[in-house]
């Protein structure tokens, strides 16, 4: 009975999920009963117009790299499927409801012992927890396993939000709040790429900026200008007619002006639940001040996520070609093809760098490709064992945008005794300590 309720609730989507999280976290910070309905509606309203632009974007730019695809003849049997048929097979597995209390006694935990400042309240991104915990389980045949790896995965969540933390407000503008999803766990091993461009002449310059980018080149780095020659060139790389091609343009430009516009509503939302939780915890927690820990959504506002993503798209297919022809992986990226997952760490690391979230996004793209192949023949075993999709015989499914690909291959390899996983995982853990620094430094030069 209590399953099924949840699953009723989850499969309302976050756009109703959250908004009632944040609601009943409002009242327990004592926020009036009027602001935090009124907030707690306009966060499901920003999730929702966000849901809707990216909907009417990626309509655009998915026929688009399906013609691209048509045009060179690629053949790939690995199907990327996107996030939203994994969550479901995901939350389909057996044991997935227990990840839940796992998150939040973690958290409280952490909090209470002071190795913390952030609440994870994005309860909805739980299935990401259950996606690793199967595919560790998948590796190791050891499902005890699979649950430890969502537990490391729940600490640091907590750990890299907290770091990224003032760089996250000096990006959005939004006080009280950090990103906790899974996909920032990238961050670290962009960091040190990041840091080495700081030596290389002309990369260390501040402007390449996206403000320094605009006040060099006037109207064209209007989002609307930007949008519309990107989608342009993207449509007649494609192939498409001179007439198609605008209309692609036009759609792209369309969802970059309406991205800033929708992401302010976030800050509306967000802003009287975070000055009210920030009071109540200081009488709480003495001489601490604790933040809110949120999907990426009310990052969206950066026009910078977005170029990066619609810039890569040409670059995905041609590696993904590559990659097969050499045989490192086989997977087709259509549904994550706007792959914002590696342009939101990027980010955070670059301080909106464009020229250096382009040449990570080339950089990392190989793992992504690399890790969802790999990842292919569990996802689709586990897949074909929950029954909630069908597929083609000789036809395998995964997840491009697999979110902290170096995470989930390491601890999933490494737990199941491969040297090269044990080696990464140590080395992941070196990262860390040197992204807290890097980010600890940061946050000196920002106050």
């Amino acid at each position: 009975m209590f399953n099924d309720v949840l699953q009723y609730i989850l499969g309302l989507g976050a756009a109703i999920f959250l908004p009632v999280i944040m609601i009943i976290i409002g009242l327990i910070v004592k926020l009036k009963l009027k602001k935090a309905i009124i907030a707690g509606l306009t966060l499901g309203i920003a999730f929702t117009g966000m849901s809707v632009i990216l909907d009417f974007m990626f309509g655009a730019i998915s026929p688009v790299a399906t013609q691209f695809v048509e045009n060179t003849g690629i053949a790939l049997n690995i199907i990327d499927v996107g996030w939203s048929p994994m969550a479901a097979i995901a939350w389909a597995w057996p044991y997935a409801l227990l990840v839940f209390p796992l998150q939040i006694i973690i958290n409280l935990v952490m909090l209470g012992f002071n190795w913390t400042n952030v609440l994870n309240v994005d309860l909805w991104n739980v299935w990401g927890k259950i996606f690793t915990a199967t595919m560790v389980s998948a590796f190791t045949n050891n499902v005890y396993l699979g649950f430890l790896a969502a537990a490391v995965q729940v600490v640091l969540e907590l750990v890299v939000g907290g770091a990224s933390q003032k760089q996250i407000q000096k990006e959005t503008g939004i006080p009280g709040v950090t990103c906790t999803h899974y996909m920032l766990l990238q961050a670290l091993w962009m960091n040190p790429i990041n840091k080495l461009m700081d030596k290389i002449p002309g990369l260390n310059s501040k402007s390449f900026e996206t403000d320094k980018i605009k006040e060099k080149l006037g109207i064209f780095s209007e989002n609307s200008i930007m949008g519309f020659i990107v989608g342009l060139l993207l449509s007649l790389l494609a192939g498409n007619s001179i007439g198609t091609s605008l209309q692609v343009a036009i759609k792209v430009a369309t969802a970059l002006v309406l991205f800033p516009m929708v992401a302010k509503l976030f800050m509306q939302s967000l802003a009287p639940i975070a000055d009210a939780a920030g009071t109540f915890m200081k009488s709480k927690f003495k001489d601490r001040e604790i933040f809110i820990g949120l999907d990426w959504p009310f990052m969206a506002g950066r026009s910078e996520i977005w170029i990066v993503s619609i810039i890569l798209v040409p670059v995905e297919l041609a590696l993904a070609f590559l990659m097969a022809k050499f045989g490192f992986a086989n997977v087709l990226p259509l549904a994550g093809i706007i792959n914002i997952i590696v342009a939101v760490p990027a980010l955070v690391v670059t301080n909106g760098n464009l020229i250096r979230m382009i040449i990570l996004g080339i950089i990392f793209t190989p793992v992504y490709l690399f890790v969802s192949s790999a990842f292919a023949p569990a996802a689709t075993a586990l897949a074909q064992a929950v029954g909630t999709i069908t597929i083609p015989v000789g036809q395998m499914i995964t997840y491009f945008g697999v979110e902290a690909p170096l995470f989930r291959y390491f601890i999933s390899t490494g737990l199941s005794g491969n040297i090269v996983g044990i080696v990464g995982l140590l080395l992941m853990a070196c990262l860390l300590i040197y992204y807290i620094k890097t980010m600890k430094k940061k946050d000196n030069e920002v106050e």
